[in-house]
């Protein structure tokens, strides 16, 4: 993507931001997170865990 004169970029380190800008623009699909709940994966939890 390019960027104009005077554009600034915008990263969003939170991502209960995205989710209001995501229920508000309504694209098709979106993946995301529950707030505190941020890592993705396909993997059960007994399988991460080092105990």
């Amino acid at each position: 993507q390019e960027f104009r004169a005077g554009d600034v970029p915008v990263f969003w380190a939170c991502g209960v931001t995205p989710q209001a800008v995501a229920l508000a623009s309504r694209p098709p699909l979106v993946i995301t997170h529950s707030p505190g709940h941020m890592f993705i994966t396909d993997l059960p939890n007994h399988a991460l865990s080092v105990i």
